[in-house]
Order: structure tokens, then C-alpha cells, then sequence
């Protein structure tokens, strides 16, 4: 195991941008412009006469500029007029990196203080292994983290926060945010259908799928819905069948899948329902499948992989020809990575956010078959990566990878 040390000192948290938020005391939502805006975004930086690098070209030198790391846009911004409007403005930034085809990862954790409750987005650079913030959520603190379902999709850089609950009424909400990376805030949108909590999401299609979770009666619910992102609209699809909370969801081969997990105490084999968008029904998940997940799930190589809820387990695979689950090679999870985790994955990495923010990331080999077995095997090995000490306090509750 290797460990990514950022420096010999602590980094900084960094912001991207200020929010202006207003709220009633009764939750009433509004749209977040980004105090990044100001007249000098609107000027183009080809009407200024010196340029960006002097003895470059103008766009060889904004091709430069582009690749620099968030954390020194500070600094950057004191050479001249240019840099400054350039790096000035986190919008314009990203639009030329969009317009320019420059994108990297970044993982978007939504995490929580555990003495105050007062909810937040930290942000890990993972080129420059940086940390930021950005603009808070427009909603009240005072909310239970764990039953908002977020999904993301990635090469678009927008993000989605669905539903949620208030903490001090046990009440279910219906709100749907949209965060955008290129613009830096974010938008409220229309409303779901029913008011949800504790529910399964996940994205097909760039479509936005919910489905089950806990309604305002705090009673199970078996409805389900889908956002197209497009149009802002929701509109109703199939019911589950049975009324189920979500201990977890998965996007694969094209369906939504969704488990209520083992419930204490476990008298009872856990419920598991699978949707096909193309045929708009639900069935019944094969027994395997829902025994064995146990944990956070993840989709690397086509294939589901659980980082385990079970102390120290490995990390394990779903073989769907034989509806079991196997263990794959490699270390467990690093022992600074505490429950809760929050789970996410981008191409053959597995990003494992744990209590105090650490973050473990797993690289997924494929491994090459045997002659006599035609099964594909993979091995794991993990990487932890230094966060600073102000995190000490803070909780994942759910992370997506974002491209920026």
C-alpha cells in the first residue's frame, strides 16, 4: 500500500465560490447566481493588448493557463489584466477548459460535522490532490444527510441532490438541486413527484431515476420516477411492486438495481428489485445477488463490485453466470478507511471515503484467465491519500466523481 502525501504541510481548503443564499423559515428555495458574475466575465480577452505569455501565442499560451492547478488561481491572478480575468472568474475558467476539451476528475464528497450537523461539499482535485469547497447547498442544516440520494452525470460536470429529510420533523422533502461545474453554483429544479427519503437513484441515459424509499407518513413507498435533466421535468414510471426503502442501488448493464439490504434481525432473506427502462418493469433480483450485497456497490469493467459494510472484508465481485459473489485478490481496505464510507468509481479506480475524510483509492487490475478456466479475475491494490486536519470532525454521507 502506498500513501499520496500532498506536501510537508497541510494544503489549504480552497474555495471556488461565495454562495448568496436566501431562504424563508419555511424552506422556500431559490436559484443561486454565482457571485463569480461580475461585467469583467463578459469582456473578451482577445481586446486586451498584451498577452497572456509574452513570446506565445494567445491561444497556445490559454492552453497553458487551462492546466493550472485551482489552488494557485490566487497567486495567478496578480500578473496582469489577462490572467486576471481569466482566473478571476471560475466560470470563465471553465468554459474555456469545456470549449478546449480539458477535463479531469474530481470527487465531489457531500459530507456532514458530527458535533454541529451542519452539512457541506468538500471537492478533492484528483490530478493535484487538492482540496475546495463550493458554494453551499441552498437548504436548511438542519437535515438528516443520509436520506438525500445524490447522482452525478460526470462528463456534463453537473450534479444532483434529490429528496432528503428534515431532521427535527422526520419529514420526507421533495427538492431537487442541480450544481454545475462550469458555473460554479447551484439551481434549484423542479420539484419531485413524492417526497422522499432513504430512496434508490441512479442515472440510465442521462436520465435520472428514483424509486421507492420512505413518504411523509414515514410508511415504505413502491412508486418511482424519472428527471429528464433537459427538460426539468419528472414524470411517473411502473411501481416497484412492493414498498421498499434503499440500502443501496447500482446502475448495470443498462437497469437499476436495487436492495433493501439485511435488516436486524435477519430473520429474513432482504428484498431486491431490478428496472429495465426499455420495457418500464420491475422484477425480482436473483437471490444471490441480494444476500450477498453487503455493502457500498460500485461498476468497474462492467461488473459489481461491494466494498463491504463487514470488518475488513475484501473487496468482492458479482459473477452474474452463477449468481454469487467472490472475493477478489489483493489487500482488504486500508485500516484509516472507518465506516461510514461513501462509495464511488470512474474507469478501473474505486474512490472509498471514509470517517474524518480519508480517502482510499483502488486501482482494478484484470487479471489474465487460466488456460482452463474462461472467467475473468481481478486483483485490487490501495492508495491512501493525506487529508488536512480540519476534516478531523467530518462524515461522508455520499461522493461522485465529476469532471471539471
Amino acid at each position: 500500500m502506498q500513501r499520496v502525501r500532498l506536501s510537508s504541510q497541510q494544503a489549504p481548503v480552497l474555495k471556488l465560490g461565495d454562495p448568496q443564499v436566501t431562504l424563508s423559515p419555511r424552506f422556500r428555495l431559490a436559484v443561486i447566481q454565482s457571485s463569480l458574475a461580475n461585467s469583467s466575465r463578459d469582456s473578451d480577452l482577445s481586446v486586451i493588448g498584451e498577452p497572456l505569455i509574452p513570446g506565445l501565442p494567445d491561444d497556445v499560451a490559454l492552453n497553458c493557463l487551462l492546466r493550472l492547478p485551482v489552488q494557485s488561481h490566487s497567486a495567478c491572478r496578480a500578473v496582469c489584466k489577462k490572467w486576471h480575468l481569466l482566473l478571476g472568474s471560475k466560470e470563465r475558467f471553465f468554459t474555456h477548459r469545456k470549449q478546449l476539451g480539458l477535463k479531469d476528475p474530481w470527487l465531489f464528497v457531500f459530507a456532514y460535522h458530527k458535533c454541529t450537523g451542519k452539512i457541506m461539499w468538500q471537492v478533492l482535485d484528483l490530478t493535484h490532490f487538492s482540496w475546495h469547497t463550493i458554494p453551499a447547498m441552498p437548504c436548511k442544516d438542519k437535515v438528516c444527510p443520509h436520506g438525500f440520494r445524490c447522482v452525478s452525470v460526470p462528463h456534463d460536470g453537473t450534479l444532483f441532490v434529490c429528496g432528503g429529510m428534515v431532521s427535527d420533523v422526520d419529514c420526507p422533502l421533495d427538492l431537487v438541486l442541480k450544481y454545475e461545474v462550469q458555473k460554479n453554483r447551484w439551481t434549484v429544479m423542479n420539484r419531485m413527484i413524492t417526497a422522499r427519503s432513504f430512496f434508490a437513484s441512479g442515472v440510465i441515459d442521462g436520465m435520472i431515476y428514483v424509486a421507492g424509499g420512505n413518504s411523509t407518513d414515514l410508511f415504505e413507498l413502491d412508486s418511482a420516477e424519472v428527471l429528464d435533466p433537459l427538460s426539468g421535468n419528472w414524470h411517473a414510471i411502473a411501481s416497484m411492486g412492493t414498498n421498499m426503502a434503499s440500502y443501496d442501488a447500482a446502475v448495470l448493464n443498462g437497469k437499476l438495481l436495487v436492495t433493501e439490504g439485511w435488516l436486524w434481525p435477519f430473520y429474513v432473506s432482504p428484498r431486491g428489485q431490478v428496472y429495465d427502462p426499455r420495457t418500464n418493469k420491475w422484477e425480482n433480483m436473483a437471490v444471490g445477488l441480494r444476500e450477498g450485497w453487503t455493502g457500498s456497490s460500485v461498476v468497474v469493467y462492467g461488473n459489481l463490485f461491494v466494498v463491504s459494510d463487514l470488518e475488513r472484508m475484501k473487496l468482492k465481485v458479482y459473477d452474474m453466470e452463477n449468481d454469487i459473489w467472490e472475493a477478489i485478490e489483493g489487500p482488504p481496505l486500508p485500516e484509516q478507511i472507518c465506516k461510514p464510507f461513501a462509495v464511488n468509481a470512474w474507469d478501473c479506480r474505486i474512490y472509498v471515503v471514509g470517517k474524518n475524510l480519508h480517502v482510499a483509492v483502488g486501482h482494478i487490475s484484470r487479471l489474465k484467465p487460466e488456460e482452463s478456466c474462461t472467467k475473468v479475475c481481478f486483483s485490487v491494490r490501495w492508495n491512501v491519500i493525506d487529508i488536512p486536519e480540519s476534516f478531523s470532525d467530518l462524515t461522508p454521507s455520499s461522493s461522485q466523481v465529476l469532471f471539471a
